[in-house]
């Protein structure tokens, strides 16, 4: 009988308050050794929390944590030696070179990678010299991703890790993550972007009000939609519900401002039907624009809001 690989990650029924707020409620969460996993949502979601308690930063009110096997509250000093961590907004000291920074990070593990391997890994040779309170935005949020790579971590966390960085910088940051998992790391990280969470991760949980409403990989998600492409368009004067509800293969119409997205099974059959019934009711097109369903129109299914909206 084959033995069981112990997963990199576990949680059950992971529950955190914050005076009135349920930030985690009954959270269960199981990531596997070497997969990128993605946990998305809005604001207020949980996200931020929930992946505080596994990197043992916040302490949970109920519920069970394992990471590599180990718990927190026995095995932290173990734990830290194999973690890597990037937070949602790190602090080093303004006075510090990068280079300084990142030296020091290193002397903090018994085994780890060469400062100067880690600063071209980020590309951040030219800021070698440089003190970190000159770094932008986005020059921070590389170093603490190079900061978190020091100890050679057997899993990297990864909060929000793209926020701020220029379309460039992020798919360097995309290339060092994918590389980190060809080399047997784990990844677990939260976003915003839906590229990004569709083109790292093998499995996505969408987080709302501290739960999971949906797990999978990003095409079971979004084969889970009814209709596989999204029509957007807006006319004057603005088309009735009745008039979208009867576009052929229309599925699940929503105003979105002055705009209607609905989800359509053929655009074939859809656009010339949705152009015919404008003329018709004497409405004329404005904007017209299609795209196949995304992990964001699965969002907008599920909760009816935005992954941005607050």
């Amino acid at each position: 009988m084959e033995s069981v690989t112990p997963l990199a990650i576990e949680c059950r029924s992971l529950v955190r308050h914050y005076e009135d707020v349920r930030a985690v409620d009954g959270l269960d969460l199981a990531v596997r050794h070497g997969e990128c996993f993605g946990l998305l949502g809005p604001n207020g979601a949980g996200k931020t929390t929930t992946i505080e308690i596994l990197e043992g930063l916040n302490r949970p009110d109920s519920g069970e944590v394992s990471v590599l096997g180990r718990r927190w509250g026995s095995d932290e000093r173990e734990l830290r030696e194999r973690l890597g961590i990037s937070l949602q907004e790190s602090r080093f000291h303004d006075k510090l070179t990068v280079f300084e920074t990142l030296r020091l990070f290193r002397s903090f593990y018994r085994n780890g990678r060469d400062p100067e391997e880690a600063l071209r890994d980020l590309s951040l040779e030219e800021k070698r010299d440089a003190r970190v309170g000159k770094l932008s935005g986005g020059q921070r949020q590389r170093l603490a991703v190079a900061c978190a790579l020091t100890g050679k971590p057997e899993i990297l966390f990864l909060d929000e890790p793209t926020t701020g960085l220029d379309p460039q910088s992020r798919r360097q940051l995309w290339d060092r993550i994918q590389a980190f998992r060809e080399g047997g790391g784990t990844v677990l990280l939260t976003t915003h972007y839906m590229e990004e969470a569709e083109r790292l991760c093998d499995r996505v949980a969408i987080m709302d009000h501290g739960r999971i409403i949906a797990e999978g990989t990003p095409a079971e998600l979004i084969g889970r939609l009814r209709a596989p492409h999204i029509l957007e368009f807006s006319s004057d004067p603005p088309a009735s519900l009745a008039l979208v509800a009867a576009i052929p293969g229309a599925y699940d119409p929503r105003p979105r401002g002055n705009h209607w997205s609905v989800a359509v099974g053929s655009l074939v059959e859809a656009i010339p039907a949705l152009l015919l019934a404008l003329e018709e009711s004497g409405a004329k097109i404005q904007e017209l624009s299609t795209h196949r369903a995304k992990l964001e129109d699965v969002f907008l299914a599920l909760t009816g809001r935005e992954l941005r909206d607050e």
